[in-house]
């Protein structure tokens, strides 16, 4: 009796391989003339089997075969019309497993049929709003690759080594994790080759071969196997995927944490593929969301019911109206643009601070960030005027020329004392630029440590220490990374900087105060000619609600972002509460960031100087809390007095 045979079934859906009874029904999608089952014994190269899907069989372009077999130790891929090719809703791949193996190049991927049985424990997606969310985003592989990373040695690189670092990630702060692709893409960058005639091999067979260009797809934007994660990203000689995937998903899970998936789409898929796809990994993996990249079929997919609680992330979802699609946010480089002249010091954009600290639309959510994988990183924000991709090899060409940085008088590293103040001070306010604006911030991995990448602001190609985190930069710049701590604790614990929609700039309590009010030096006065670049937010406290029901309490946001210092008037507050120093970037001592019940009371209470390039908090809270605190709001006045003018 043969081993595999064709086995009669009307079955049409859904694509990909489906386990029926002791059967297999197997459905590819192609317009060729004949299209095959070929299969494999792991490892060979010869096919034991080739069973041709039957014509009467065939739905449109879909084509539909069921056989029943032993497929316990069997891996297949499709002949079409001739040639072989991946299933596109294969699971799990054999043929990359090591990380740029130059030979995986010209390999048609062997897809196995074998199921596992995975026990999730009664696991549960937490489902976090937006407003409570912290993203971070990072590379699967260069996150723990670095010796320094602390993870055991075979898990570096790994998903393993990420559920390593989940207690980091969680003593930080986030909530929720962005993964760079990982799903099966092919990281061998090709060559660019001339016109010439084929070789005796490539007559043999039919076609060009590909030739390894000697560069990596670090990244992965490109057209992948969208149903499989990386087999390269997983540890131990016996690679196991989907296993490792999915106790990563479900470690997090454990700690209340989300994961959300990049995936990239060149256009050229079909809509329903689409779909599919982000159905396939919502039900399989039990993933939190996706960070949809390049081609987007946003109709589709904003519409569908099945992914109605998973977060989606896309630069547009369209035109509203919205209803409630609360799950859809909107990603785009639109923060991080503005904030950057806000932080460098341009003209002309207090109107862009104060959209973007309240932007955050009652139909949709918002992801915001500074930096970003394309782009500086924060550390290089501020250590570099100009983008340095030379060793990318496109001539310093590639990678976007205007990045809105300011290297503090030394373009890259330096030993000038008062020039890594000032790149510490800046970097303190870009965090502050961040936490306290609403929508959700999303963090840079590494940018809480200080991470470089030398200036290069298009690593896609840098598989090396120039893209991997260098984990000693915690102890360097451990003071930089306590106050990112410390800030996201202080978001979280405040419900004004963090509201469920966009503060509406109105007393619509009748509390005798709007949520969100703008002030200029004079208190209720903003100023928007084009040179200011000063401005003051009052967040009222009785708009935000604590756990507890009680109210949060009332703060005075100054943004100074002018190389000389200015002096605020500060609004009134009501009976019995006092202005305190919660946040200070100008602080010469401790992180700048005062624990509650520590924030230094103000003397004097009409005025504050406020020094150059500095961001303040004012919190309002009853003097008797910071009795024995000593006025420390002004030796930084006459400091600042004495420190007028620009660095560098």
């Amino acid at each position: 009796m043969e081993r595999f045979q064709i086995v009669r079934d009307d079955r049409y859906y859904p694509l990909g391989t489906t386990a029926v009874g002791d059967h297999i029904h197997f459905s590819v999608v192609s317009q060729g003339k004949k299209c095959s089952l070929v299969l494999y014994q792991p490892g060979q190269e010869e096919a034991i089997k080739k069973l041709d899907f039957p014509e009467e069989e065939r739905m449109g372009d879909v084509w539909n075969l069921t056989v029943s077999g032993d497929f316990s130790d069997v891996e297949y891929c499709f002949e079409i019309d001739g040639e072989l090719t991946e299933d596109p809703f294969g699971t799990c791949f054999s043929g990359r497993e090591v990380w740029g193996n130059q030979e995986s190049l010209n390999r048609i991927l062997k897809a196995s049929v074998r199921e596992e049985h995975y026990d999730w424990e009664k696991d549960q997606n937490p489902r976090i709003p937006y407003e409570n969310c912290i993203l971070y985003r990072l590379h699967p592989r260069g996150f723990t690759i670095h010796p320094s990373s602390g993870v055991k040695a075979e898990h570096r690189g790994t998903f393993a080594g990420i559920q390593e670092k989940i207690p980091y990630l969680k003593e930080l702060g986030i909530t929720t994790v962005e993964l760079m692709p990982c799903v099966e893409f092919q990281e061998i960058m090709e060559k660019e080759i001339t016109a010439r005639p084929l070789s005796a091999q490539e007559r043999v067979l039919g076609k060009r071969e590909k030739v390894a260009g000697g560069r990596i797809n670090y990244w992965g934007f490109i057209p992948a196997l969208s149903c499989a994660p990386k087999a390269s990203y997983c540890s131990g000689r016996e690679k196991h995927p989907k296993r490792e995937f999915k106790d990563l998903v479900k470690a997090l899970h454990q700690e209340g944490m989300e994961l959300v998936m990049d995936l990239f789409f060149s256009g050229q898929e079909p809509e329903a593929f689409v779909l599919e796809i982000l159905r396939f990994w919502v039900r399989e993996y039990h993933v939190d969301g996706f960070h949809l990249i390049g081609y987007m079929p946003c109709g589709l997919i904003r519409h569908d019911p099945f992914l109605s609680q998973v977060k989606l992330f896309a630069p547009y979802w369209g035109d509203g109206p919205w209803g409630d699609n609360r799950h859809l946010a909107e990603y785009h480089n639109g923060f991080s643009i503005d904030m950057k002249q806000v932080l460098k010091g341009d003209e002309n954009q207090v109107r862009n601070l104060m959209f973007r600290t309240r932007y955050n639309p009652e139909g949709h959510g918002v992801v915001n960030f500074i930096t970003n994988v394309n782009g500086f990183t924060l550390m290089d924000l501020v250590s570099y005027d100009r983008k340095h991709n030379e060793a990318n090899g496109e001539n310093n060409l590639d990678g976007e020329d205007y990045n809105f940085s300011w290297n503090c008088g030394v373009e890259g590293p330096t030993k000038k004392k008062k020039v890594l103040e000032m790149r510490r001070k800046l970097m303190k306010d870009a965090f502050l630029l961040l936490f306290l604006s609403q929508g959700t911030p999303l963090l840079l991995a590494g940018d809480e440590f200080g991470n470089s990448q030398g200036g290069n602001n298009n690593a896609y190609c840098q598989d090396n220490e120039t893209s991997w985190l260098d984990w000693s930069q915690t102890e360097s710049c451990q003071d930089l990374l306590e106050f990112v701590k410390e800030i996201i604790a202080f978001r979280k614990a405040h419900p004004m900087f963090h509201m469920p929609r966009e503060p509406k700039v109105m007393d619509y309590l009748s509390c005798g105060h709007p949520d969100v009010s703008y002030h200029g030096e004079k208190a209720w006065c903003p100023e928007f000619e084009n040179f200011r670049r000063q401005l003051g937010i009052l967040y009222f406290g009785r708009y935000g609600k604590l756990p507890d029901g009680s109210c949060d309490h009332t703060f005075f946001v100054v943004y100074n972002m002018h190389w000389e210092p200015h002096e605020f008037s500060l609004p009134n507050l009501q009976k019995n509460l006092y202005w305190h120093i919660a946040i200070n970037t100008d602080a010469k001592t401790g992180s700048g960031l005062y624990p509650p019940g520590e924030e230094p009371y103000l003397k004097k209470q009409k005025q504050y100087m406020v020094p150059s390039r500095t961001i303040m908090v004012f919190v309002g809270k009853p003097r008797s809390e910071a009795l024995e605190q000593p006025a420390q709001e002004d030796k930084g006045k006459a400091k600042a007095k004495k420190t007028k003018g620009k660095i560098g």
